[in-house]
């Protein structure tokens, strides 16, 4: 596929009590699920977020760092934007580990030029596995000069300027979305 992948990988991890990215979800590291699971997408190039480059990142994988002070997701995907050599950049959160390959190709089919694609549960935005256009950059870097750095507010804006088109997630599909925030849910 012609399109780039950011895996956000930022996080304080507060909740998890450890770094996410190496905590073990079904024997494996959720760095290596969602990793793999990019990878079998065949992406034109795939980066890493992340506030300093970790020991484990693949040497395949392209570090962005989040520019100083990071503002959580919104830095990593201005950063991928700007990195980027496609027109188009998949984000994918690392504790998003019932994600499948079928959902996220269908995703990047919805993709087109200029306009990337927003799931939606209800009235809330996934954009931690969202495609964004390359013009997206200039709203996102706007977006980190101001006061609010929800990418909830973010995406809503690049909403109403035309470059993120909200897909309905349906019900059978809301699982996919779902994320790990403390030690009990990786069980």
């Amino acid at each position: 596929m012609n399109l780039s992948a950011v895996l956000l990988a930022g996080g304080q991890s507060r909740r998890m009590g450890k770094d996410k990215a190496t905590a073990h979800f079904q024997g494996k590291p959720l760095w290596q699920v969602q990793l793999n699971l990019l990878q079998e997408l065949q992406l034109a190039e795939i980066f890493l977020s992340a506030r300093s480059d970790p020991d484990w990142r693949p040497a395949g994988v392209k570090f962005v760092a989040d520019e100083p002070p990071s503002r959580g997701p919104l830095s990593g995907v201005a950063a991928s934007l700007g990195r980027m050599g496609t027109k188009h950049l998949l984000a994918l959160a690392i504790d998003m580990p019932f994600m499948n390959e079928k959902y996220l190709r269908f995703l990047c089919d919805q993709a087109e030029p200029g306009c990337g694609v927003l799931p939606m549960i209800g009235d809330r935005a996934e954009p931690l596995a969202a495609i964004y256009p390359g013009e997206a950059r200039v709203d996102l870097v706007a977006a980190l000069s101001g006061l609010d750095f929800s990418l909830q507010t973010a995406t809503q804006r690049l909403v109403h300027a035309g470059r993120l088109r909200v897909i309905a997630v349906a019900e059978a599909e809301e699982e996919f979305f779902r994320n790990l925030n403390e030690p009990a849910d990786l069980k």
